[in-house]
């Protein structure tokens, strides 16, 4: 039944991305073509950060290769569960796969191939955007320890702000989240309480505020309520206009996030790894790097080292195009070019694939 679930609500996610082509099959077969060449029909499901760009891969990659591609954007969680069940050709998450996970995924290759962020975004009449918060406070927020827009915490980092004394909505992911990830993994950086009381992963138990599924169910709660504030996809903020913050990082500065300050968090991985089973953290990066903005993160695609005749050729030459040339249109979307030296220990990991 838990297959069956998946594979409906891929389907349904695939149609509403509209990425999705004509032939394609759920976990990647290779078929005749028009002109006597064998197609490979690759699907994937997953992060929806990473969706605007992989969506942005896909025209372009299908012109010039036999190949067709769908992606359902259901989230980091589902596209875990989903190549591990088999039933997608290759996953995509913004966490990195646990220890059971990995366990459970069967020999599957975790590979960074793309660089984005997670956003803190608000709605508070009457404030502008490019409120100033540190890490500590923020946790504080989403444990409510803060509950006031004007609280003595905030209004110390932000003089000359009037602020009202409006409630705080903390808002969050309903669904297994590669932004639950990366901004969980910041806050209990940055707030042994934090880390101790709620923890790291895809969905943790929040002690309050509003939930919302997928960035559009938490866009929708955040534009919808005076005094919410909620972690977003960097691409979805600036895509929706929304106000954000300006997150302290650990040089002291508060960095605009955009691609040049995400560029700067990656430029602190200079030894990544080649075995395709560990991630890279990417979330409070160190103070040498004083221009970063401390939620980056890299989105991973996760593949099995064994797949079915023709798939894998196709995987590894899909993967290697969108770690190198497919890399040019990720700016333009909020993504920073993947480092040089994650880009080689990528190729490395990629000779994995049969």
């Amino acid at each position: 039944m838990k297959r069956q679930f998946l594979v409906g609500l891929l389907l349904s996610a695939v149609a509403a991305v509209g990425v999705s082509a004509c032939g394609s099959s759920s976990s990647g077969t290779t078929s005749g073509g028009s002109s006597g060449g064998s197609v490979a029909n690759l699907s994937g499901a997953g992060s929806t950060l990473v969706s605007p760009l992989v969506s942005q891969w896909v025209t372009p990659y299908q012109q010039k290769n036999h190949v067709v591609i769908t992606y359902g954007a259901v989230g980091s969680g589902t596209g875990i569960q989903s190549i591990t069940s088999r039933i997608v050709s290759f996953g995509a998450s913004d966490a990195p796969l646990t220890s059971s996970q990995a366990t459970a995924c069967k020999s599957c290759l975790e590979i960074p191939w793309a660089l984005a962020a997670t956003d803190v975004a608000y709605n508070v009449k009457g404030v502008s955007s490019g409120l100033h918060f540190t890490g500590p406070v923020l946790a504080d927020i989403w444990m409510g320890k803060i509950t006031s827009w004007n609280d003595p915490q905030i209004q110390k980092l932000n003089p000359g702000v009037k602020l009202p004394d409006t409630k705080i909505v903390p808002v969050h992911r309903t669904d297994g989240s590669g932004d639950t990830y990366a901004f969980t993994s910041y806050l209990s950086k940055v707030s042994p309480q934090f880390s101790s009381s709620v923890g790291v992963a895809t969905s943790v138990n929040w002690p309050g505020g509003i939930g919302g599924k997928g960035n559009s169910g938490v866009g929708g709660v955040l534009q919808s309520t005076n005094g919410a504030i909620a972690y977003i996809a960097i691409a979805y903020v600036l895509d929706n206009k929304f106000d954000y913050a300006l997150v302290q990082n650990a040089a002291g500065k508060f960095p605009t996030p955009s691609v040049k300050s995400i560029a700067a968090a990656a430029a602190s991985v200079t030894s990544p790894p080649t075995t395709g089973t560990s991630g890279i953290s990417l979330v409070d990066p160190p103070a040498s790097e004083p221009n970063a903005y401390p939620i980056s993160t890299f989105t991973y695609v996760l593949v099995p080292t064994s797949n079915k005749s023709g798939v894998g050729p196709a995987l590894k030459k899909f993967i290697g195009w969108a770690i190198t040339d497919g890399q040019k249109y990720g700016p333009d979307l909020d993504f920073a070019p993947l480092p040089s030296a994650v880009v080689s220990a990528d190729q490395q990991v990629l000779q994995k694939i049969k």
